[in-house]
């Protein structure tokens, strides 16, 4: 198991969980999280045996945002910088991994601790969660990415609702609207995302790899681009020795044997 202060990281064969680990601050982010979720992520990303990752919080919630007792008396100091430096590398590293990540959301997942539930692939919700976006209440706006995720998601007008009213949304209702894809009693939640992660695992890597990027690429191209997108994710998968091993494994009527390659 690595070893980080403020995130842990289980391996489960060819699955593994990052989680934050700060439960008696709720997971709010201090200098400590931000660096090692990057690092955590850095690591299974880049470890071709795992093919999933779940995303978890250690405690009774997912995340508390960020942490506002951190901010500096520094006149030097800009939130920009910090946006920009330490959280828009770790966002980018799961959207663009080169496999799944799912999210196990349980409590709240409120401010940028939203914004990681909504940036991974796919999203488990525990009964008892819900997401909070609760800048109006203290005269900040969502950041890490939430506005975008919102708004292509839920559509402007919900978006803008839910953030300027500063409404608490339930996990049915997160379900309803296209912000998570299953919902689960609370005390299931990680052996349910566990179990998904696990049967994902099982697939071929190379399809859950290019169809995961075919989709990032689709939500910002046209038909046309995306017809061409696919094309090309298309040709290298075909191309690939686990194309070739799942079409024998299709005619002989057996479980193929990926490789990843």
């Amino acid at each position: 198991m690595s070893n980080y202060e403020a995130v842990t990281v289980e391996r489960m064969g060819e699955v593994a969980v990052v989680s934050f680990s700060r439960p008696e601050a709720l997971n709010s982010f201090n200098a400590a999280q931000r660096r090692d979720i990057l690092l955590a992520a850095r690591e299974v990303n880049n470890d071709d045996s795992i093919r999933v990752v779940v995303l978890a919080g250690a405690g009774r919630g997912f995340g508390a945002g960020a942490d506002l007792s951190e901010i500096p008396d520094d006149p030097n100091w800009r939130v920009d910088d910090q946006l920009n430096l330490e959280y828009r590398p770790v966002m980018l590293e799961i959207y663009r991994a080169p496999k799944p990540w799912i999210s196990a959301v349980q409590g709240p997942a409120a401010g940028v601790s939203s914004a990681f539930a909504m940036v991974c692939d796919l999203t488990v919700m525990a009964e008892n969660a819900y997401i909070y976006q609760a800048f109006t209440a203290i005269s900040l706006v969502p950041d890490g990415g939430a506005t975008w995720h919102l708004v292509r998601t839920l559509g402007r007008k919900r978006a803008y609702e839910l953030i300027a009213t500063g409404e608490k949304l339930g996990a049915e209702r997160c379900l309803e609207w296209g912000l998570c894809n299953r919902v689960v009693p609370t005390d299931e939640l990680m052996d349910s995302a566990i179990a998904w992660a696990q049967e994902l695992a099982a697939k071929a890597p190379l399809s859950l790899r290019y169809a995961k990027q075919a989709v990032v690429q689709a939500t910002e191209a046209n038909l046309g681009q995306t017809i061409s997108d696919e094309a090309e994710l298309q040709l290298i998968c075909l191309a690939s020795e686990d194309a070739k091993e799942g079409t024998m494994a299709f005619f002989e009527k057996r479980t193929p044997e990926w490789k990843g390659k």
